[in-house]
């Protein structure tokens, strides 16, 4: 695949075991640490370019997807995922927390989704995967994963943790 290539795919599987990362709020550059099991070191907060002492999280999002032809691993970063999760990774890292059972739902609520996915080369030569740049989904119903994962919440308390509408407030 030399250029961008538009495929219909349907989705199989979200890997949200490392599914954000630490970037500064102001400039926008990688953070130094790990997210180790959802938890993030704040030791190495301050940004080394413009000195801010302000992070937020973004997306970074492993996904298979089977297209016509083929089953693909690609990579989906934040202003794509957006479009799937309905809000930023700061609020899904938070609602994750407060609702321990969601996250291993998303599989559940995304299963079997047709998306029209734009998928590009990386542009660093050592990455492995596609990276998605605009996915939209097919179904006229489509809800993105946090709209489903509240209403469950509100819904079945007791399958997600421990729930309660001022989850929803972020």
């Amino acid at each position: 695949m030399e250029a961008d290539q538009t495929v219909l795919c349907q989705l199989l599987a979200v890997d949200l075991s490392d599914y954000c990362y630490r970037v500064c709020s102001r400039c926008e550059r990688v953070l130094p640490g790990d997210n180790n099991n959802g938890v993030f070191s704040s030791s190495s907060s301050l940004c080394k370019f413009c000195k801010s002492n302000e992070p937020k999280l973004l997306y970074r999002i492993l996904m298979s997807v089977v297209t016509d032809t083929s089953v693909k691993t690609v990579i989906c970063f934040d202003r794509a995922a957006m479009v799937l999760f309905g809000c930023s990774a700061d609020e899904f890292f938070h609602f994750t927390k407060l609702n321990p059972k969601a996250a291993s739902m998303v599989n559940q609520v995304f299963d079997g989704e047709m998306l029209r996915m734009t998928l590009s080369r990386p542009k660093n030569l050592n990455a492995q995967h596609l990276r998605v740049t605009s996915v939209v989904p097919l179904r006229s119903g489509f809800q993105p994963a946090i709209v489903t994962l509240r209403q469950l919440c509100c819904t079945n308390s007791v399958s997600l943790g421990d729930c309660s509408t001022t989850n929803h407030s972020f």
